[in-house]
């Protein structure tokens, strides 16, 4: 695994492209791991809608669900940039099971890694890291979404609990997790300064679930509505200090986008991997596709905006790993990657021609799975605000 140490001196020396034998044997595992266990079963999810249980504890037995964080915690000692490896190659077997492992280790055990106190730690990042519960994260609001200061699921101090009342939306691993990280606020007045993080636990009275979500890709993953009615919540269950949890959130958020860019690549190098076996394959004008010059050039366009993504979901992980500022570059790397993901699976479908456009070969799912990865955990455009702010904050 790549060390703290490491991370930061290939920060400081230029990039090394080269992984280590360790990551390359982790890649390797998981890359068999998920052919075995999960991409059999990524049809049929998608279809059925079904949660990927299964596959999830798969990756839980095969300690997978902990690879960034400390063992003293039940997690690996692994790097960021080990952790989008893997991610990168359950995602190339199914989008859907990709996105629950992403919220489980980007969006609820990291922040509890960076801002649990020890016995939160101990009672929720433990079982999370080994899989024996599943994690969500929930900002989401009817009217907040991009401007998420808007939000206005309150939670009312007390004594010693909060009281919560409120509606969060498009809650991935919804009804299935146990563990949720909630963003409240004690007043929609103050914005970003009025919120607060609460660890919310399934079955707590007042906390329901509303609908699940049809949506149009990465369809197995469950994505639900939460509702909170005069719902408590034991003040030792706050995450971070009160009013801290917008910055909580955004920090979140800028690991999570990583992750997800790691999801892109994932998708599009399914896309061209089916390609190159049909190209091979299929015959037109008495030749395979393959031979044709204009085939050709897709693919090589292809691969070579897979690469670049590749390399700078690289570099936004071993920053991270490394402690430094990754908030632009994690932007760029989420921005570039998704729309990569949605260029290559669109090729993809127009290379395969009409088979693309049915669902006897894996691409038009693929492209449905692509889309979401332009919005969720920050759209293209408010990525590229991000990416602005920052460049003319230097200049």
């Amino acid at each position: 695994m790549l060390s703290e140490n490491v991370a930061r001196e290939m920060v400081q020396c230029g990039m090394n492209f080269e992984l280590t034998e360790e990551q390359r044997m982790l890649r390797e595992m998981v890359r068999e791991l998920a052919e075995r266990e999960i991409a059999p079963h990524a049809a049929a999810a998608d279809k059925d809608q079904e949660f990927p249980l299964r596959q999830f504890r798969a990756l839980a037995s095969n300690d997978l669900l902990g690879i960034p964080f400390p063992e003293q915690y039940g997690g690996m000692g692994g790097s960021y940039l080990d952790y989008v490896l893997a991610l990168e190659e359950v995602c190339r077997a199914c989008a859907s099971t990709g996105v629950t492992m992403s919220v489980q280790i980007s969006l609820a055990s990291a922040p509890l890694s960076r801002f649990g106190t020890p016995e939160q730690k101990q009672r929720f990042l433990v079982p999370l890291c080994r899989g024996e519960k599943i994690g969500a994260y929930s900002l989401s609001e009817a009217n907040s979404g991009t401007d998420a200061a808007a939000l206005v699921c309150q939670a009312r101090r007390e004594g010693d609990s909060y009281v919560m009342n409120g509606t969060k939306l498009w809650v991935t691993n919804g009804f299935y997790a146990d563990t949720y990280i909630v963003y409240t606020t004690g007043d929609p007045g103050l914005r970003h300064k009025g919120i607060t993080a609460l660890i919310v636990e399934k079955g707590t009275p007042g906390f329901t679930f509303g609908k699940k979500e049809d949506k149009l890709g990465i369809r197995g993953s469950a994505t639900y509505e939460l509702i909170f009615q005069n719902c408590r919540v034991p003040v030792e269950n706050r995450l971070g200090g009160e009013g801290e949890g917008f910055k909580i959130a955004m920090w979140t958020l800028d690991g999570g986008r990583i992750g997800i860019a790691a999801q892109a690549i994932g998708i599009a190098q399914a896309a061209l991997d089916a390609c190159v076996q049909y190209v091979k394959q299929r015959e037109t004008f008495g030749k395979p596709l393959a031979e044709h010059q204009a085939i050709q050039f897709y693919l090589a366009d292809m691969n070579t905006d897979i690469e670049a993504a590749r390399l700078l979901c690289w570099r936004a992980a071993a920053l991270k790993s490394a402690g430094e500022d990754h908030t632009r570059i994690a932007a760029i790397a989420k921005l570039f990657a998704s729309e990569v993901a949605m260029q290559v699976t669109n090729k993809a479908v127009q290379i395969h021609g009409g088979y693309g456009f049915t669902k006897e070969f894996p691409v038009e799912r693929l492209m449905r799975d692509a889309k979401i990865t332009e919005i969720y955990e920050g759209t293209s455009e408010a990525l590229r605000m991000v990416i602005a702010r920052a460049e003319l904050a230097v200049r």
